[in-house]
């Protein structure tokens, strides 16, 4: 019997259903995929273009399938200039779709150079020498190969005489809660917010108390709270924030806006002198009233200047008629005096 077949990881490849049912890609993209991830490792460092030309796509159907495997996920180009001022174009391809970031940390671990790749250094290799290291500090006490599991207690100090002048201590009592200004506060309520936008800038209250003198800064100057917020959540570093409180305290400085030409100055609540309860207003000039007492003022003085005219005891009401009847009155009266 003779017996003929071929293994099937050498002469198969595998080509997932994503890649096979996606809609977007054309024939020629996914031939060029299916026989890219094929290929052995030694060829690899070939461009794509001189794969697509031994399968004969070539011209504007190779470009329209790059472009095609570009959106998709599974071709990333960057242009970098090389030695020699050359201009050197890298292409990732892989058989999965990748974003834009993570092509770009798979691109820099496989830049690193392996150690076998590295050229040896001159000479035989020598024996590895022992000692010659000099502490930075040196202890001349006595080592011991385990520390003691509690330090030793030390003797209670007598307690020292009070000074014939120093002053009665004061009784320990509670501080009472400084008062804070409304910017600080609202300033403190959207650091503790950033959180809930992005996962990589969750502060501590103490965090976000100290740093809510530097926001408070933006609010004086005409920033709105979503404004702040947002400047603080955009753009945020690709590899990720390391330290919220540096990040936050760093962008707090950096990207602090310029002070208004001009700010309006704010005046303090007033009572309203005005009748009715008790209330405060915010003037706007040297005015003791609030508009709503004043127009109720000017109203009552109005009434009482030009009373409004009201009816009296023997003023009989009409009747009211249909619009039906009250049409064919006014056409009868028409006709009447034609």
């Amino acid at each position: 019997m003779l017996w003929h077949a071929i293994s099937p990881s050498y002469g198969y490849v595998k080509a997932a259903h994503d890649i096979v049912r996606n809609p977007k890609l054309s024939s020629d993209a996914k031939i060029l995929i299916t026989y890219v991830q094929g290929l052995p490792e030694r060829r690899a460092g070939m461009a794509l273009s001189d794969h697509a030309k031994r399968l004969g796509i070539k011209g504007r159907a190779y470009q329209k399938a790059k472009e095609q495997l570009k959106g998709c996920g599974f071709v990333h180009e960057w242009r970098r200039q090389g030695e020699g001022g050359l201009w050197v174009t890298d292409q990732l391809f892989s058989n999965v779709p990748l974003t834009d970031h993570e092509a770009r940390r798979l691109r820099d671990a496989n830049a690193q150079v392996a150690p076998g790749d590295q050229y040896p250094t001159v000479g035989d290799p020598g024996a590895r020498s022992i000692g010659g290291y000099q502490p930075e500090v040196e202890e001349r006490e006595k080592n011991f190969s385990h520390p003691p599991s509690e330090a030793p207690a030390a003797e209670p100090a007598e307690p020292a005489e009070p000074a014939e002048s120093a002053e009665p201590l004061e009784s320990a009592e509670p501080a009472e809660p400084v008062a804070r200004a409304p910017e600080v506060v609202e300033a403190e309520r959207v650091l503790l917010s950033l959180r809930h936008a992005s996962p990589q800038l969750h502060l501590g209250v103490r965090e976000a108390r100290t740093l809510s003198g530097a926001a408070a800064d933006w609010l004086r100057r005409g920033v709105k709270a979503a404004e702040l917020r947002l400047a603080l959540v955009s753009e945020l570093p690709v590899d990720g924030v390391r330290s919220a409180f540096g990040f936050v305290r760093h962008r707090l400085v950096q990207k602090l806006p310029e002070e208004p030409a001009y700010a309006p100055a704010v005046r303090p609540h007033v009572p309203c002198e005005g009748g009715g309860p008790e209330h405060v207003f915010r003037p706007r000039a040297d005015e003791t009233v609030c508009p709503t007492c004043a127009r109720a003022e000017a109203w009552e003085a109005h009434e009482a200047k030009w009373p409004r005219s009201r009816p009296g005891e023997d003023f009989e009401e009409p009747d009211r008629l249909p619009w039906r009847e009250r049409v064919a009155a006014v056409l009868e009266k028409d006709a009447g005096e034609r």
